[in-house]
């Protein structure tokens, strides 16, 4: 198993894939290291990124609280992974206004499925400042199970909370 860490998403308008690249740029300029993000569509084998013991995920919630199509080829490659001992970081993308009673909820349902195979989260992220009725993605303690950002509603909210986000989650994936 590689000791570095993997970063993967899935992305069908670009949002997704944008903060992938903006997580990127952040952790180069401010940490100096080189953590390149790679789209699941891209992979031969979408279990290649099981192979990884330290893992980013990003992904969009979809219409009514569904996956995006590039996930829709791994959730179920996730039920044979072997999790255990696996770290993982997510973030996820939503239109809290537009869908508010789906918002995350991807994010939530694959968080849910990973945490079955025995991986282990960092990276929750308060609810506070956000306006929805519903999330799969928000767990027992109230907090979301990752980094919530909605680039249709919120946009000009990104960039800070991907930079905290980023420095809360990134020692952690490190250690």
């Amino acid at each position: 198993m590689s000791q570095e860490i993997g970063f993967f998403y899935g992305s069908t308008t670009g949002m997704t894939e944008d903060v992938a690249y903006r997580i990127e740029a952040y952790i180069k300029e401010k940490h100096g290291l080189e953590i390149v993000p790679i789209n699941i569509i891209d992979l031969d084998d979408p279990n290649d990124m099981f192979l990884y013991k330290r893992i980013i995920l990003g992904m969009p919630t979809w219409n009514y609280g569904e996956y995006q199509d590039d996930w829709e080829q791994v959730v179920d490659k996730i039920a044979s992974a072997n999790l255990d001992g696996t770290v993982i970081a997510m973030f996820g993308l939503g239109d809290q206004i537009g869908y508010p009673e789906y918002y995350l909820d991807a994010l939530g349902m694959i968080g849910e499925q990973l945490s079955a195979q025995g991986a282990t989260f960092i990276g929750e992220w308060p609810t506070d400042g956000y306006k929805y009725t519903s999330s799969k993605a928000v767990k027992a303690n109230g907090k979301f199970i990752g980094l919530a950002l909605d680039e249709d509603s919120q946009p000009e909210k990104t960039q800070e909370r991907l930079e905290a986000w980023v420095d809360q989650v990134l020692p952690q994936l490190l250690a």
